[in-house]
């Protein structure tokens, strides 16, 4: 009876507790609803967030059938070394991969990776990027209704990054161009590819940014750079408008982790069509050609040069006989214009002028003696064996430092031998940081202890560059030598 009593008040003090704490939470506003509802979404955002949607379904749906997945198979050689015959168990090879032979001597395997492309034509004509079909042995094509075909590379250019490949098809969905010209940042875009071997991808973004140049990735870059994802794969995939246009070929992400991180890069439209007309046609990119070195326009070149203008196109060097020499260009000649647009580096300038048809006229603007004037010229085609000269980025110790691609006509004047790779130094700024150290007709072999074998890799290492000196291999005259130049 006792322990019954004890029981009944130990629940009723427990009853007056929760009675207590209700009372004081209502007092305090602290009582949790249970039965609380959200706020309903209005009917407005609610239906434009619907027509949103249902129109990137469309936009999706229709771009689908014209992208491509590209599988490539290539055979890459590895150094052995002795003991790599203890790898070629399964087990091993399943944790190690392929090695070297028993002796050391380098063994072949098969290499392979993914991409995409975009269907131009009806009958099988694919673009896509030169890295995703480079040295390929073998090439496969995933069509979006799951047919495999063979792929052939009908021609590539580098420069760009570009290549164009051609399957045995006919009646195929085709992607339409847009003018990528007509793209302001902020605009909507939708990324389709092949990320990781995921079959069209569709991802969506804005345009961050239009004209990126100096990356590092081709010769000529006017990259598109959007927030879309991009990711390993989407090589080669499309990058379209909200119109379901083509304006540009999904290139290079800039990732420290080799994942989306925001930042992605196409090749414009209006570059990549130029590029592929010229493939198709010819088998080559006929660019055009002025036969001039040129530099950005500084304030300290500027006020050497008495120049009021604060941006612009310095001449720096005119070929003999070239389009600009029979036009009458000088050396200091600053060009603001080219066909009526204006001119602000020498990125613009290079791709407006590779854009154009060899033996078209064009009409440069240019200021001389602070006087600004116009000069008609035929464009010339830029032979195979040049390349325009390579300025590096302003903040750079190498700043003032023009080079050219080692070509085997500069090699035969300068007596080099073809064990001798890297970039020539064509001109040296007065004022400069290099002038003294380096000399014209040096050959640039390492910046960093990375090695440079063309301008892509001499854009690309000094714009990875972070502050500090630049330790340089340089080979003069028969022999090498380090130098150092500092910021």
């Amino acid at each position: 009876m006792k322990r019954s009593l004890t029981l009944i008040g130990v629940l009723f003090l427990i009853l007056v507790g929760i009675i207590i704490g209700l009372s004081l939470s209502s007092n305090l506003d602290i009582q949790v609803n249970s039965n609380a509802q959200i706020s309903d979404v209005s009917s407005g955002s609610s239906e434009f967030l619907d027509k949103l949607g249902t129109a990137l379904s469309e936009i999706s749906d229709a771009v689908k059938p014209a992208i491509v997945n590209i599988s490539t198979e290539k055979t890459v050689k590895s150094q052995g070394n002795p003991f790599d015959h203890f790898f070629d168990d399964p087990f091993f090879k399943r944790f190690f991969g392929e090695r070297g032979g028993p002796f050391g001597e380098p063994r072949e395997f098969k290499s392979r990776a993914l991409g995409s492309g975009v269907i131009v034509s009806k009958d099988g004509y694919i673009l896509t990027n030169n890295h995703v079909v480079k040295d390929a042995d073998e090439i496969k094509v995933l069509l979006y209704d799951k047919r495999e075909l063979s792929g052939k590379i009908i021609g590539s250019d580098p420069k760009t990054d570009l290549a164009i490949i051609k399957i045995d098809s006919n009646d195929l969905p085709v992607l339409k161009m847009g003018n990528s010209d007509k793209l302001n940042v902020g605009s909507l875009v939708i990324a389709v590819g092949n990320p990781y071997g995921l079959s069209h991808t569709v991802t969506m973004g804005i345009v961050s940014a239009v004209g990126r140049a100096n990356v590092g990735i081709a010769d000529y870059e006017d990259f598109i750079q959007t927030d879309a994802a991009i990711n390993p794969g989407n090589s080669g995939g499309a990058l379209v408008n909200t119109k379901g246009e083509l304006i540009g070929i999904n290139t290079a992400i800039f990732s420290t982790t080799g994942g989306y991180q925001g930042i992605g890069f196409a090749i414009p439209s209006n570059m990549a069509s130029n590029v592929m007309n010229s493939l198709i046609k010819h088998g080559k990119v006929v660019r055009g050609w002025l036969g001039v070195t040129i530099q950005n326009l500084t304030p300290e070149l500027a006020k050497h040069f008495d120049i009021d203008e604060k941006e612009g196109v310095l001449i720096s060097d005119i070929m003999d006989d070239s389009p600009a020499d029979k036009a009458g260009l000088k050396r200091g000649d600053l060009i603001v214009e080219y066909n009526g647009k204006e001119v602000k580096d020498t990125f613009i300038l290079r791709n407006m002028v590779a854009a154009t048809s060899p033996g078209s006229s064009a009409d440069l603007t240019i200021i001389r003696d602070g006087k600004k004037k116009t000069v008609n010229m035929k464009i010339g085609e830029l032979p195979d064996n040049i390349v325009a000269a390579a300025e590096p980025a302003e903040e750079s110790p190498l700043k003032g430092v023009s080079v050219k691609e080692l070509t085997e006509e500069i090699r035969e004047r300068l007596d080099i031998s073809d064990k001798v790779n890297g970039v020539v130094i064509a001109g040296i700024e007065p004022g400069s940081i290099a002038q003294g150290v380096l000399i014209p007709g040096d050959i640039i072999q390492e910046i960093n202890k990375k090695a440079i074998k063309s301008i892509s890799d001499y854009n690309g290492v000094l714009s990875k560059r972070k502050s500090g000196d630049i330790l340089l291999l340089v080979y003069r005259k028969g022999s090498y030598l380090y130098v150092t130049l500092s910021d």
